[in-house]
């Protein structure tokens, strides 16, 4: 079974038809619980999300601060699996038809064998994959069995990025490019920040993908901001701690299909 990058890539370009950015949410597999995690993917997307990130939770996050940190250690603590991962990914796609990438480190898919990973997530009806860690000139292996198996690879590029470099990473990713909005971890921000600005402007000089910010996005108003000049808008740490501050988990579903519709207010404003 091929994977969903058509899916994923006709969404993004479905958005843009409609003259506005794409809402990408993040959520991690496994928290509160896989069935709880499940329902708030479904949750998201019915209030609007137009794609979903399925977080692999990893003991040792790089790119992550301390809200998904917190939820990732709820997730290991519960005994979440890889498995687990792809019955989300499943799940969420079939309820809803939507596109659903997993984003995670390097760390777990090389241990648990880059075939095997690429095929079971595209059996699972997965759009792609989101590797912060993995450097470019050491990807070919992984894009060879992602390409086979129709999933998208999609790199992370910074405000640090050269405008080489930017050309190096978009030449090899698929799907959309993630631009990090700042140097630093995800989270919830006052503001994004011009940085942002530029690095799109940057990074469509060297490719054709729609280029989506994340990392600080947390309000309709910043969504708005972040959706005047890129092609999606990435949130993350605003949904986690949606469900980390609800006094029970029917609260917490009603907390993050009311932020979604929100932020897809906020992307249709720009």
């Amino acid at each position: 079974m091929s994977g969903n990058i058509r899916l994923l890539s006709d969404t993004l370009a479905r958005a843009k038809s409609e003259d506005r950015a794409a809402l990408v949410a993040y959520l991690p597999a496994g928290f509160p619980t896989v069935d709880g995690g499940i329902e708030a993917i479904k949750a998201v997307f019915d209030g609007g999300a137009d794609v979903v990130e399925v977080g692999l939770p990893h003991s040792d996050p790089v790119l992550d601060g301390p809200v998904i940190q917190t939820a990732d250690d709820i997730a290991l603590r519960g005994g979440v699996r890889i498995a687990d991962v792809m019955r989300t990914v499943r799940e969420a796609t079939l309820a809803t038809g939507k596109p659903v990438l997993v984003m995670t480190y390097w760390n777990p898919i090389d241990r648990y064998g880059i075939e095997r990973f690429t095929a079971e997530l595209a059996e699972a009806g997965g759009a792609g994959c989101i590797l912060p860690d993995l450097p470019v000139q050491e990807s070919a292996v992984w894009r060879e069995h992602a390409e086979k198996h129709g999933l998208a690879t999609v790199f992370v590029v910074a405000p640090s990025s050269r405008d080489e470099r930017l050309a190096e990473i978009t030449a090899a990713g698929s799907g959309f490019v993630y631009a990090a909005s700042l140097m630093g971890v995800t989270g919830t921000r006052e503001s994004v920040g011009a940085q942002a600005q530029d690095l799109v402007g940057r990074t469509r000089a060297t490719t054709e993908l729609p280029v989506c910010v994340g990392l600080g996005v947390s309000n309709a108003e910043q969504a708005a901001e972040v959706a005047g000049f890129a092609d999606g808008v990435i949130v993350g740490s605003a949904f986690v701690k949606r469900l980390l501050d609800a006094d029970d988990h029917a609260a917490g579903i009603a907390a993050v299909r009311a932020l979604a519709c929100e932020l897809a207010e906020g992307v249709r404003k720009r």
